[in-house]
């Protein structure tokens, strides 16, 4: 089979290693610009620096602003601008290019993720990962360029005290530590608040899913509305609040304290110069404009501290998810791809067992082991109680979960990793809790002509055809009940064309009629243009309808073979399809 592979992911291998170490894998390809744009930075920075000892200079120049003064004040000015803008620039691109590439990685990560790992994390987990953690690296990225600025410009202000005075940049550096001394301390205690308020989150994300899932039955059950509201909803809420209300408290008031030792720094200039004169005045009036000036990019540090915490909880956050699915299922092609067979080779279990880890609070379940030959073109059903493994034993044929003894063999070779994904393609699958896709696939059908001229009359056999068409491509809609859009489903999982279908309760949503339809009139249709049909079902009325029947209970097959003679009562006759009809 002729595969191509999937791009690597530089954050794959990273992320679960650290914030950092994640952080400089995804600037990686872009630390050309990523280079360029913080030079410029630097250099405006700098320039920023200049223009203050410029205009120190021309406070106390003899006979005022002279031409060259002049000159230097307005290029460093441009300067300035120039370095600003383009720094902005520059960084805004490459963090766009990051969060492009984060949410590339991490659906690339999902989308590989073995089926079992990707059921056992929860979905009020995932989805706020993927959503509420990238738009936090997101505001990071758009913060990153300023912060990079407003450093420079605190490194060259102090750069420039060092050179008007020693003892001033001693004292300038003091402060600084002491005040940077501060905002560690609350940043510690803010990132745990952070980290509170992200788990908060994920409940919150979970009452979220309850009020729009479960509104029917809120509705129906005041009690239930009520706890939902208060202990949930408002508790949730408001605990939220007040962990973030905390927590960003801590940096406002210690972002307080820091800007308050700049005045106190600048007092004690004044009252020791005033008490014992030993500065010309150039060099106090270059203090104090300098500390007054580098207060506002030190501000601008100190504000955006909360943003690169609240990311590095994310980063935190992103990593745990990316090493939970560390390991992608080998050889998963995301380009490319194979051709349906036309008929499908016999199909054998041999020896197969799945055990699932255990509950807490609860035992495991194990399939198996157990042994089934499924014929190509035959119809089977499989019956059973719910929870005897009848859902399990279809993933384990399908190539979704991977075996933990025995083989699944196919045209007399086990399934291994280098060909599963090859075998699924031979299948087309609607599950109990299926997704239906608005996109029409029909790569792989099979009839002469064109299949989608085909689907309305279809649609008009299953009742469809008054809600839903065909529009390039993908269907009108699928808001429907759930009846209809399984009906939808079949639809769809004849136009892909496949040799294999599968059905997991499929009948179970439908009215008494079309349940009829399936069993007597479509299934059989499906087999006698070749197709392996495979059948969850509980409709024993329907079972002689199968070529064989196997049965399930406790994860064991305790009866396999053909089904008894024909019992069901069967209503309107055997073909009621409407005249002109197209069969499926």
């Amino acid at each position: 089979m002729n595969k191509t592979q999937s791009p690597p992911s530089d954050l794959a291998p990273t992320v679960g290693s650290g914030s950092f170490r994640a952080l400089m894998a995804l600037l990686r390809p872009h630390w050309q610009r990523l280079s360029v744009a913080i030079c410029v930075g630097i250099m405006g920075g700098l320039s920023i620096t200049a223009l203050l000892a410029t205009i120190n200079t021309s406070l106390h120049a003899e006979g005022g602003l002279t031409s060259g003064l002049l000159a230097a004040f307005a290029g460093f000015c441009i300067l300035s601008l120039v370095g600003s803008i383009l720094s902005d620039m520059g960084a805004n691109a490459v963090g766009q290019h990051v969060i492009a590439r984060l949410r590339q990685d991490l659906g690339r990560k999902i989308l590989r993720a073995p089926i079992d790992q990707l059921e056992r994390y929860r979905a009020h987990r995932l989805i706020p990962v993927v959503t509420h953690d990238v738009d936090v690296i997101s505001d990071f990225a758009f913060c990153f360029a300023p912060l990079s600025v407003a450093f420079t410009v605190t490194l060259g202000c102090l750069t420039y005290l060092a050179i008007l005075s020693p003892v001033m940049f001693l004292a300038t550096v003091s402060a600084v530590i002491f005040g940077s001394i501060i905002q560690y301390k609350a940043r510690l205690k803010g990132i745990a608040g952070f980290h509170e308020a992200r788990e908060l989150e994920d409940e919150m994300q979970k009452t979220y899913r309850s009020l729009s899932e479960g509104a029917k039955e809120l509705r129906l059950n005041r009690t239930r509305r009520q706890d939902v509201h208060a202990r949930h909803l408002e508790r949730t809420a408001e605990d939220i609040r007040d962990v973030q209300l905390r927590s960003i408290n801590l940096f406002v008031v210690a972002k307080g304290l820091g800007s308050s030792l700049f005045f106190i720094v600048v007092g004690v200039a004044l009252a020791v110069q005033s008490v014992w004169p030993s500065a010309d005045s150039q060099t106090l009036s270059g203090f104090v404009l300098v500390m007054l000036y580098m207060k506002g990019p030190l501000e601008h540090l100190v504000t955006e501290l909360p943003i690169v915490t609240r990311a590095q909880v994310a980063f935190r956050r992103i990593a745990a998810l990316s090493e939970q699915f560390a390991t992608p299922e080998p050889d998963l092609l995301l380009a490319g791809g194979v051709t349906p067979l036309a008929t499908v080779p016999e199909i054998r279990l041999e020896g197969v067992s799945y055990a699932f880890p255990t509950p807490e609070g609860g035992d495991p379940f194990k399939l198996g082991p157990l042994s089934l030959t499924i014929e190509p073109g035959s119809l089977l059903f499989i019956v059973g109680d719910n929870g005897s493994g009848k859902t399990t034993l279809i993933k384990i044929l399908l190539g979704l979960y991977k075996p933990t003894e025995g083989a699944v063999v196919w045209n007399d070779e086990p399934v291994t990793d280098a060909c599963r994904d090859d075998y699924r393609q031979q299948f087309t699958t609607v599950f109990s809790d299926f997704f239906l896709f608005e996109e029409v696939g029909c790569e792989g059908n099979t009839r002469d002509g064109d299949p989608l001229e085909q689907v309305t009359p279809v649609l008009t056999r299953l009742e469809l055809d008054h809600k839903v068409a065909i529009v390039d491509g993908r269907f009108s809609t699928t808001d429907l009940s759930t009846g209809q859009r399984k009906r939808l489903a079949l639809i769809q999982a004849w136009l892909d064309g496949r040799p294999v279908l599968v059905f997991d309760e499929w009948a179970a949503d439908q009215d008494p009629t079309f349940r009829q339809v399936f069993y007597t009139e479509i299934l059989p249709e499906l087999k006698a243009m070749g197709k392996t049909i495979i059948a969850i079902s509980h409709d024993d009325r329907y079972f002689h309808v199968a070529d064989r029947v196997v049965r399930l209970r406790g994860g064991h097959l305790v009866d396999d073979g053909r089904p008894a003679a024909a019992t069901a009562v069967v209503v309107g006759g055997a073909d009621s399809r409407p005249e002109g009809a197209v069969r499926v």
